[in-house]
């Protein structure tokens, strides 16, 4: 049976507050080892800490978008079946007794999979499936999970009946009750492992998790959950760890390496921590680090108080890859001390899938496959992103109308009635493609991948154009007679494709040619200059309206309407209703690229 939270979290008796289970209590302890290696009368040990991220609910190395197995230029497998093959490998290499299975975080969301379980057949329902992350983890052996951001998206019943689902803590110092401010998650995890002839090594691992969680989900969280500074909060925690007799403190953050973020100045926090926390916060070994998204095989900063190098490594996500950890200790006047840490990955192109898991959970993803290939239309031309970075495509059109049109009608009757509707929306993919013909659920669930919903705010004609000019910051600026190049043209400064917005309902030409600032032309609305005092209603994604790309406006505007209904449920809805995919019904010519004002295409 899968252990409760209680296992991991107490409550103090005298304040209620949540209070982490420390030491061996907090886990069993690790079956005995072989002898610690002999060198001399020294005595030595081995530990490996292994470590994925950012699995956002890959079990199979399959694409429900495209209804096949997954392929990427590069070679790439991933799922957690290949992560179980990798994590027994390493298991037989160095002993099952000297290795621990973390994780970071952004677990339960991200693919129709976790969706499926999450809304169609929820396992907050009473009697309900256990989810196949938890399922899959508990085979595996994990032995704790810092919570992701991705974690709130489905709301606090799905991650709490999630986490009881585990039969390891979810961690997560730093998030906590929003009246109390005592932990609302356990903050850490400790375990044993035994040395035959000396004391047992004791391995504390600290989960920390994203500030930007009480931006982005707002409405889960809002005057429930707080989430306070990495650096803060692993400087409160890894003291009492090290005097609890930690010999060893691992962290496992989802935060990046970057000392960036995208929050503007919402929050006090830095989104991306976890080298900052290496070199502020004395103590730490190594930092499992997640929520970028990239490759980092070894990192070494050096912690500014005591000159020693903290190792960092983050594995690509989706399973893609596994972090190795590997910790050399030795014993030497009464106690243990690391003496080494370096870090590697291992690739899940190398192994195949465990049998274990594959046969598992082979009933619950035939039924995701039956549910993502229904079919709910039919498409009278092939729609595609592959150009929707630097064209205004047709496939993101539908994207706008479709909020456009639930916003409508939601503010129907209301004093806000009257107001125009205009929408934004970004290209999520580029490689995202509904064919003529048959329209399924997967065609559409690949056009938008994020389970977003709905929120519409009220927005000023000025308003809307300094939105504008900072979603043009996404190109890099080219002059008038310099070559085009697709695959420099755009996310300047690093900005992702999902922080540049398409906005419908008004014209506008970008000009690449000039600084970011200045690039917004010939801004109209119903074949007029723009009125920057004009009021319109803004059909908005809840992570851009809750400030999620520190966009300007938008958080502080004031909000008419919201839902829970995810906008790829709704876009599934308009198909359905429609019967037909037909541009004509929500293709519009809304902006160009231009030079010194000649178009670029």
């Amino acid at each position: 049976m899968p252990l409760n939270r209680r296992k991991f979290l107490k409550k103090s008796a005298a304040t209620g507050a949540g209070v982490a289970i420390a030491g061996a209590a907090a886990a069993p302890a690790a079956e005995a080892a072989p002898a610690a290696k002999p060198a001399g009368h020294v005595k030595r040990y081995s530990l490996t800490v292994m470590g994925t991220t950012d699995l956002h609910g890959h079990v199979f190395n399959w694409d429900y978008f495209k209804d096949a197995e997954y392929a990427d230029k590069a070679g790439n497998a991933m799922g957690l079946a290949r992560i179980s093959t990798l994590v027994d490998q390493v298991r037989e290499e160095k002993g099952h007794c000297n290795t621990l299975l973390l994780d970071a975080g952004d677990t339960i969301q991200g693919t129709p999979l976790t969706y499926y379980y999450a809304k169609v057949d929820p396992i907050t329902a009473k009697g309900g499936p256990v989810h196949p992350m938890a399922q899959a983890m508990n085979a595996i052996g994990y032995d704790a999970a810092a919570l992701g951001n991705h974690e709130f998206n489905y709301g606090i019943e799905t991650l709490r009946t999630f986490e009881d689902q585990l039969d390891f803590p979810l961690l997560g110092a730093n998030a906590v009750d929003a009246k109390t401010l005592k932990p609302a998650f356990p903050p850490y995890f400790m375990k044993k492992f035994h040395v035959p002839g000396a004391p047992p090594v004791k391995v504390a691992v600290l989960g920390l998790t994203n500030p930007g969680i009480a931006i982005w989900d707002k409405a889960s969280v809002q005057g429930r959950l707080a989430f306070e500074g990495l650096e803060e909060q692993a400087a409160k925690w890894v003291p009492k760890l090290r005097s609890l007799g930690a010999d060893v403190v691992v962290v496992s953050a989802h935060s990046g390496t970057s000392g960036t973020s995208s929050y503007g100045d919402q929050v006090p926090y830095v989104e991306n921590a976890a080298a900052d926390v290496a070199r502020q916060v004395p103590g730490i070994d190594a930092i499992l680090v997640g929520h970028a998204h990239v490759e980092i095989p070894e990192l070494k900063v050096t912690n500014e108080q005591t000159g020693r190098t903290v190792v960092l490594s983050e594995p690509l996500c989706y399973a893609e890859r596994l972090t190795l950890f590997d910790i050399e200790l030795v014993f030497s006047k009464g106690r243990w001390a690391v003496e080494s840490v370096s870090a590697s990955l291992r690739n899940s192109n190398t192994v195949a899938d465990d049998p274990k898991i594959t046969k598992l959970l082979e009933d619950e993803h035939a039924k995701v496959v039956a549910y993502v290939n229904q079919v709910v239309g039919r498409a009278t031309e092939p729609l595609t992103t592959v150009e929707a970075r630097y064209k205004d495509a047709p496939i993101i059109d539908l994207i706008t109308k479709v909020q456009e049109d639930v916003v409508k009608a939601a503010l129907a009757g209301t004093a806000y009635a009257s107001l125009p509707v205009i929408a934004q929306a970004s290209p999520f993919s580029r490689t995202s493609e509904i064919p003529a013909g048959e329209v399924t659920i997967r065609d559409l669930s690949s056009l938008y991948v994020y389970d977003n919903t709905l929120v519409a705010k009220l927005l000023t004609g000025a308003q809307v154009r300094a939105y504008l000019e900072y979603s043009a910051q996404y190109y890099v600026q080219t002059a008038a007679d310099a070559a085009v190049d697709l695959e420099k043209l755009t996310n300047a400064g690093g900005r992702p494709d999902y922080n540049y917005d398409y906005v419908s309902g008004l014209a506008y030409d970008i000009d690449i040619a000039q600084p970011a600032g200045s690039r917004i032309k010939n801004l109209t609305f119903g074949g007029a200059a723009l009125d920057d005092a004009q009021q319109f209603v803004f059909a908005v994604n809840n992570y851009r309206a809750n400030g999620g790309g520190a966009f300007p406006h938008v958080a502080s505007a004031k909000e008419l309407w919201s839902e829970s209904t995810e906008i790829r449920t709704r876009i599934a809805e308009w198909v359905t209703a429609k019967g037909v995919l037909d541009p004509k019904d929500f293709a519009s010519a809304d902006w160009k690229l231009t030079r010194n004002g000649t178009p670029v295409f």
